[in-house]
């Protein structure tokens, strides 16, 4: 599998899968064993848990939005780094909607087999996403 290949599978990934919650590629661009590790932690193997994670997703952010900045292809894999944006309308974390947008970094690797995405790790900047959607602490209070 070439890397124009592979970048159109990864595409396809956030375009379609992603960007408008279409679970119905799974099939077109996932291996049925895929592995998959998502930006907030979770951990899922097969089409069922990771149209859950997909769900979650679309839960807490019904707009959420991935960019890609970035790919390094080598091999059967491909770097991607990303760009993820939405609002949060839902519990994410233990947190009530604040209704607030939020863009946060991120990054994952792909591995591809027998033509498809069969590997998912992504690693995201859950810090900053938490801080921008716990609720803001007022000043101090400088009174002894």
């Amino acid at each position: 599998m070439d890397a124009d290949q592979q970048l159109a599978l990864i595409d396809r990934f956030y375009n379609d899968m992603w960007n408008r919650f279409d679970t119905t590629v799974f099939a077109e661009i996932l291996h049925a064993d895929i592995h998959f590790r998502g930006s907030l932690g979770q951990a899922k193997v097969g089409y069922d848990e990771l149209g859950s994670y997909v769900d979650y997703i679309r839960s807490f952010a019904p707009d959420f939005h991935n960019e890609v900045m970035s790919t390094i292809t080598e091999d059967n894999q491909t770097f991607a780094r990303l760009s993820y944006t939405g609002t949060h309308t839902g519990e994410v974390f233990g947190l009530a909607p604040t209704g607030s947008r939020f863009e946060y970094a991120g990054a994952a690797v792909f591995t591809f087999s027998e033509g498809l995405i069969h590997d998912v790790w992504v690693l995201g900047d859950i810090y900053g996403l938490l801080q921008q959607l716990s609720p803001r602490q007022g000043p101090r209070s400088t009174t002894s």
